[in-house]
C-alpha cells in the first residue's frame, strides 16, 4: 500500500484507486475535494453565477486566491475551511436576504458550489470518484462517504445540540448538503454518530 501527502492529508492507494480523507464536523458538515496528483485528472477553473429574486451568488473553483463573503458569519468560516483543506481556493460570494433567514443564501450557495464543482470536474474522466473517512472532533466522532458519480443522493443523519451557531441555522446543514450533492453529482453519507 502506497501513501502520498498532499497538505496535511494521507491519501493511501489500493491498487489504482486512492481512499481520500474528508472534512466533517460536527455543526456543519463540508466535504472538502482535493487534488489529486500523478495520473489522477486535476481540477480546472470554473465560475458559475446565479440571480434569482433573493439572491445572487458568484463561485469561482480554482481562483487566484480564497476569497468568501456570504454575510453569514459561521457559514463564511465553514466554507473557508472546505476551500482551505481542500486545496482548491475557492471564491464564493453571496448576497441574499438574510434580513428575513439565511435559508436562501445557505441553500443557493449549495446549488452554485454544486454547478460549478460539477463545472470544473467536466466529462470526470480520470477523477478518483470515492472517499471517506470518520473525523474526530472533539467529543463528536463523524463518518462521511461520497461518489462522484453524477448519481447524486443524500444521506444526512446529524442532531444538533445548538438551533443557531451565530446567525446560521444549523437545520440549514442539509438543506446545503443536499443542494451541493445534487448540483456536483455525488451520492454523499454523512453521519454523525455522537
Amino acid at each position: 500500500m502506497d501513501s502520498i501527502l498532499i497538505g496535511d492529508t494521507f491519501c493511501y492507494q489500493y491498487s489504482n484507486l486512492y481512499c481520500i480523507s474528508d472534512y466533517l464536523q460536527k455543526e456543519m458538515c463540508l466535504i472538502y475535494l482535493i487534488k489529486m496528483m500523478k495520473e489522477v485528472k486535476t481540477v480546472t477553473t470554473a465560475t458559475v453565477t446565479r440571480t434569482s429574486k433573493e439572491t445572487e451568488i458568484t463561485v469561482e473553483i480554482l481562483a487566484d486566491k480564497m476569497e468568501i463573503t456570504t454575510g453569514i458569519g459561521f457559514f463564511d468560516h465553514m466554507l473557508t475551511a472546505l476551500s482551505m483543506h481542500s486545496g482548491i481556493p475557492m471564491k464564493i460570494h453571496a448576497v441574499g436576504d438574510i434580513h428575513v433567514d439565511a435559508h436562501h443564501t445557505v441553500e443557493d450557495t449549495g446549488i452554485v458550489l454544486g454547478q460549478a464543482l460539477a463545472k470544473a470536474l467536466g466529462d470526470k474522466s480520470g477523477i478518483v470518484r470515492y472517499g471517506s473517512a470518520y473525523i474526530p472532533m472533539d467529543e463528536s466522532l463523524a463518518f462521511c462517504s461520497l461518489d462522484i458519480c453524477n448519481r447524486p443522493f443524500l444521506v444526512f443523519n446529524a442532531d444538533f445540540t445548538n438551533p443557531m451557531i451565530g446567525a446560521y441555522d444549523t437545520c440549514l446543514t442539509e438543506e446545503f448538503m443536499r443542494a451541493f450533492a445534487f448540483q456536483a453529482g455525488i451520492t454523499l453519507h454523512c453521519n454523525v454518530l455522537y
